[in-house]
């Protein structure tokens, strides 16, 4: 069946005919503008119907040469997961100054986003800025950038960017190219080498695949060799006005997430004005003379409520990566 539309429409294009008036009518079918386009009714062997083409003129062509286009009717779609949630803008906002190394993030993000092995979408990173300085640790995510470089360089539109600020990556599209990982100033892409071993996690999660038919986009599905990965702001939970996995698991409040058109952020623990915040705390983001405008804001590790120390070695809440409920 499929064969046979695809052989109709290719017969179709052959006469020249443009099909562009059918979606700028909203999607209506084509066999519904051809009714109110005919002006007497047909009886012959082969239903005819009548099509404009590129000059504005009506002619008649054999109804079996036309493919159909019917407009997409699903009740329980929200919103486009390509499109994303209209009129909002998310950030993040990382307080080094409460960062432990906990790497409860860490773990949390690979427990529900199916990440097993090196390929943790959350790195935090010791730093130092000299030998005079104090150590401390800053966690990096992708920066959800405004200006993203790696969607201007995916020729296949693997990678794109939603209209509330959110840089995904469609994994059914990715042809492992790499040319976004190369793009990204911020090292924050990971490349699966090998088939992910994710053993019983993948099982139950085509399961469930299966049963919400989710789109190519589907956040959080298990990850594929020779694809790219990334952080993605857990957009099923922000879809369901819940914060990303990273923010509420993390045990000193670290993470801030929000609405910048709201002007609002919040840790789970307490809910603070953003733009008072980065000013307070002179906020600034990663490598912003880039001119990438990341997502992501950081407030220096001044006023730091612990001393520095090699991490917290005995927080294993997160540790397991089972296949979350």
């Amino acid at each position: 069946m499929e064969e046979s539309n695809k052989s109709a429409r290719r017969k179709f294009l052959d006469k020249g005919l443009k099909l562009g008036f059918a979606a700028a009518l909203g999607g209506i079918g084509i066999t519904k503008v051809a009714q109110k386009l005919s002006a007497k009714p047909n009886h012959s062997s082969h239903d005819k119907m009548e099509l404009m083409d590129t000059e504005g003129n009506i002619i008649e062509v054999d109804s079996t040469e036309v493919m159909e286009i019917t407009p997409k009717t699903d009740p329980d779609e929200k919103y486009n997961m390509r499109e994303g949630i209209p009129n909002r803008k998310f950030v993040m906002v990382v307080d080094l100054a409460k960062c432990k190394n906990a790497l409860a993030c860490q773990s949390a993000c690979n427990k529900h986003h199916y990440i097993t092995g090196d390929n943790a979408w959350i790195k935090v990173y010791n730093m130092q800025e000299s030998a005079d300085t104090a150590p401390y640790w800053m966690p990096v995510t992708c920066q959800h950038c405004d200006e993203p470089a790696c969607v201007t360089v995916c020729p296949v539109d693997a990678t794109f960017k939603r209209r509330d600020g959110l840089v995904l990556i469609d994994n059914e599209r990715c042809i492992g190219c790499r040319f976004c990982m190369a793009a990204c100033p911020y090292s924050i892409r990971v490349f699966n080498w090998n088939e992910p071993d994710q053993g019983e996690i993948y099982v139950n999660m085509e399961a469930e695949m299966s049963h919400h038919k989710p789109s190519p986009e589907h956040a959080g599905a298990p990850s594929k060799m020779g694809t790219v990965d990334k952080c993605d702001f857990c957009p099923h939970a922000v879809q369901n006005n819940e914060l990303p996995h990273c923010v509420t698991a993390c045990p000193n409040g670290v993470f801030y997430f929000g609405d910048k058109y709201e002007d609002t952020v919040t840790n789970g623990q307490e809910s603070l004005r953003l733009s008072k915040l980065l000013e307070d705390k002179a906020g600034y983001r990663y490598m912003e003379a880039l001119g990438t405008q990341p997502s992501v804001y950081y407030l220096p590790p001044t006023d730091r409520l612990v001393d520095f120390k090699d991490g917290l070695e005995n927080y294993n809440e997160y540790e397991s990566v089972p296949n979350p409920e």
